[in-house]
């Protein structure tokens, strides 16, 4: 037996359901994001305070097996929300159709070089929950919202 796991979300609460997939289904053949697109008015200067501040982008590399290479961000693979709300949802910007979120290890540490990089921080403890792990806001020069995302620790 095969399972299938669906992601229900209730905007910070995250459940997983296992579903049963039965010999014979057919299970999509969509692997996970192949990259993310957006309009920037100077990509460059954009690309390079993601790599710089936050290790994201071509030539980086999070996953120690991988080389880097010129065009794609090596990453470790994961759990990845693929969601949409509403569109009077509350959770990011009126004026924005998307929100990133970046898994990240080492939260604290992260937020400490962002914040000695004058870049401003937003936390609120109603975020975090043990189950579904810490979060943190911070926005790109061109005022794109970017939720951090550390998990919790995995179950000892």
């Amino acid at each position: 037996m095969r399972f299938l796991c669906l992601i229900v979300t209730d905007c910070r609460r995250h459940a997983i359901l296992p579903v049963d997939v039965k010999e014979g289904e057919h299970v999509m053949p969509v692997l996970g994001m192949g990259g993310l697109f957006f309009r920037a008015r100077d990509p460059d200067a954009l690309n390079a305070w993601y790599r710089n501040h936050l290790g994201v982008g071509a030539g980086c590399v999070s996953d120690p097996d991988a080389r880097p290479d010129e065009w794609t961000w090596r990453t470790l693979g994961g759990p990845m929300v693929f969601s949409a709300f509403k569109a009077d949802s509350d959770y990011f910007a009126a004026d924005k159709a998307f929100m990133i979120n970046l898994r990240v290890s080492d939260l604290d540490s992260l937020l400490t070089g962002l914040r000695d990089a004058d870049i401003a921080v937003i936390t609120n403890p109603e975020w975090d929950h043990p189950d579904v792990g810490r979060f943190a806001r911070i926005h790109d020069p061109e005022g794109n919202a970017i939720e951090l995302w550390e998990p919790p620790a995995p179950a000892a």
